[in-house]
């Protein structure tokens, strides 16, 4: 994409909702559809749902990128994740990330187990996706797969998610990358109001729900501190993307077991039809 419209952590299931990235070329437009992660385990309704997304996108697609870590191979949990998506048209690319992290005499091992035991795959792609390492490859690649037609976006239009889908996002990564454990699983973020001012700053009100007054207590920390440096940290990042002053308020609120309510679920932003 050349920028940023998802979040990222070292977590897994980081990623909760289907996101559309567009890139637009002289002589193709690719429109990606990236879903969460597929696990194993999924314990609450949000987990079930989650995998359900993932799972039913690959119908729509005309070509299915399916990418693993070569840093952390887990080739159950990868056979899990391949057996429980509907790969639709079949057109499939395996895209294994992360191979500057690996030692060369241990990634041919692990591309030949990977394409073996996993597939078939019209192509396997070795890649670094933080230095470059065959991106354009892999882009050719799908570009090549793709059938003929007129783009469905405009050619300036990056992504179909909206300013205030982007704004929780980076609350909830910054959010995601200082609470430990389990937390952040038991964590969503929602935008209650935005506004431009007269002075040129973009003042931003949101919540962090949690499920447990205990979380809330973790979330704030000790006089607050938390809080402030998940702000600050998501305040900075906010103005990157937009290019203008933001003035972020912030509150936590408890909304108890709201990962397993139907009805919270939908308030917050998330589909909760699968029955799992």
């Amino acid at each position: 994409m050349g920028r940023k419209i998802a979040i990222t952590s070292p977590r897994p299931q980081t990623t909760r909702n289907r996101i559309v990235g567009i890139v637009t070329r002289p002589d193709a437009q690719v429109v990606f559809l990236d879903t969460p992660g597929v696990m194993k385990g999924e314990r609450s309704k949000l987990n079930r749902s989650m995998t359900d997304v993932a799972a039913r996108t690959g119908a729509e697609a005309d070509v299915l990128v399916f990418m693993t870590d070569a840093s952390r191979p887990d080739l159950e949990g990868d056979l899990f994740a391949w057996r429980r998506i509907d790969r639709g048209k079949g057109r499939a690319i395996l895209a294994i990330n992360k191979v500057d992290l690996v030692e060369k005499e241990s990634l041919l091992p692990l591309i030949a187990q990977l394409s073996t035991e996993l597939g078939p795959f019209e192509e396997v792609v070795p890649l670094s996706a933080t230095r470059g390492i065959n991106a354009e490859r892999l882009l050719k690649l799908i570009v090549d797969r793709l059938p003929e037609g007129t783009p469905f976006y405009p050619a300036d239009m990056g992504t179909d998610q909206p300013e205030r889908f982007f704004i929780a996002e980076m609350i909830r990564e910054k959010a995601f990358l200082r609470l430990s454990q389990e937390l952040p699983y038991s964590l969503a973020v929602v935008v209650e109001q935005m506004e431009d001012r007269p002075n040129g700053v973009f003042a931003v009100s949101a919540s962090i729900v949690v499920e447990r007054e205990s979380q809330k207590g973790i979330v704030i920390g000790k006089g607050g501190a938390m809080l402030k440096e998940i702000g600050a940290a998501a305040r900075r990042e906010l103005e990157r993307r937009f290019e203008t002053k933001i003035f972020l308020h912030l509150t936590v609120r408890v909304r108890p077991q709201w990962t397993s309510d139907p009805a919270s679920l939908r308030d917050l932003g998330y589909d909760p039809s699968s029955e799992g």
